[in-house]
């Protein structure tokens, strides 16, 4: 047989790679992301599958509807978790967890919103102010979001144990962990804003790390039995915890 009757193996079409989450190209790059959102169950989805598609629809002129639609997603998962904790007392902690939970996230959000601000600028962004806060309110809703993912686990744990404690440190673990992947979304948005620089970012997160703990201290108590508001003392959150370690 000649060496001219042989048929070359066959190699198969090398296939383009691209990240999963297509980080390498600009926002808006594909169709999917300049679909506009409309709607709750639409913004839930967004959120947690096509973090990109929420990140360019905030870049808009028409973000205002976005970010509405983001803040109201936080407030009824919020409200909804908080019935959850509420649920380990009974009694006033049913309507007043929702309420202080609610009103904490929101308030940490809008205390920590001007020095996020000044921090972009800062970090080389030409983001606007309503962009900035479009990405917070992201950040709210994506946290918000899994914390509902969380509410089966810990209204098991409610309804089987006493100990306040360890229901105050189930929650804890369960808002960090939510907070870690709202605070990696709001990082992901700045990256494509053109900051330069992100050490001012990662102050800021440290920072509204620390005024939301601190805000559940002057919302006490959140969980556990009711009791009087405003509380008659103030503490640090870090002073608060290890008293009620203690009990």
């Amino acid at each position: 047989m000649s060496d001219s009757n042989i048929i070359p193996p066959a190699i198969p079409p090398q296939i383009a790679v691209r990240s999963a989450t297509g980080s390498n190209l600009p926002l808006g790059a594909t169709p999917d992301e300049r679909t506009p959102i409309v709607g709750l169950a639409a913004t839930v989805e967004a959120i947690l599958r096509q973090p990109r598609r929420v990140m360019f629809q905030l870049r808009q002129q028409s973000q205002g509807s976005l970010i509405a639609l983001l803040l109201v997603t936080a407030v009824l998962c919020s409200v909804i978790y908080g019935v959850v904790v509420g649920t380990f007392s009974g009694g006033p902690q049913l309507w007043e967890a929702p309420i202080k939970i609610t009103a904490g996230l929101l308030i940490s959000a809008l205390i920590c919103l001007p020095s996020l601000y000044i921090f972009s600028c800062l970090g080389g962004s030409q983001a606007r102010l309503v962009e900035v806060f479009g990405l917070v309110a992201g950040l709210l809703s994506l946290m918000t979001v899994l914390l509902i993912g969380f509410a089966p686990v810990a209204w098991v744990f409610s309804q089987s144990t006493d100990s306040v404690p360890a229901m105050g440190a189930l929650h804890l673990v369960f808002w960090l962990i939510s907070t870690y992947f709202g605070l990696r979304f709001l990082h992901n948005g700045f990256a494509h804003l053109s900051a330069q620089r992100s050490g001012g970012l990662q102050v800021w997160m440290i920072i509204f790390l620390l005024v939301a703990l601190q805000m559940t201290t002057a919302l006490r108590p959140i969980v556990g039995k009711a009791g009087p508001f405003p509380p008659p003392e103030k503490k640090f959150f870090l002073t608060h915890w290890s008293e009620c370690m203690k009990k």
